[in-house]
């Protein structure tokens, strides 16, 4: 792994998260983006090499929204930055973290994505990213 990519947060309301970030930062979102298959919208502020990444359901039965629903808004996962993702599924599999896909799947700003159930990592869900044109 070679850093932190960025650290996921829930919230209910992605304009209000927004504009709170934005002061707490003391900088503005660079993008916000919809992955209709997650069923979630986001937003990015830079931070150095690292990002936050805002999340907020799009409907009812998204991820996101069982998420809030079951714990509220704060941090959801911590994604890592790899260089071969199918590479570090394979190994981290190996060394007995569930997967919770067999293969990568596109997700929010230009990355190829895969998750590890919380169970198998401390409570936290982590998720590995690598560009797309490096996949």
């Amino acid at each position: 792994m070679k850093k932190i990519e960025h650290i996921g947060i829930a919230v209910r309301d992605l304009a209000k998260a927004n504009a709170l970030f934005a002061a707490l930062l003391g900088r503005e979102h660079y993008k916000v983006e919809e992955v209709v298959s997650e069923g979630v919208k986001t937003s990015f502020f830079e931070m150095g090499e690292s990002k936050i990444e805002l999340l907020a359901a799009t409907g009812p039965d998204s991820p996101i929204a069982r998420f809030l629903e079951k714990r509220g808004e704060g941090v959801h996962h911590i994604a890592f930055a790899v260089d071969d993702i199918r590479a570090e599924m394979r190994r981290l599999a190996e060394a007995g973290f569930q997967p919770l896909q067999e293969e990568p799947r596109l997700g929010a700003d230009g990355k190829w994505v895969a998750f590890f159930h919380p169970k198998t990592t401390a409570g936290v869900l982590i998720e590995l990213c690598q560009d797309r044109e490096e996949a």
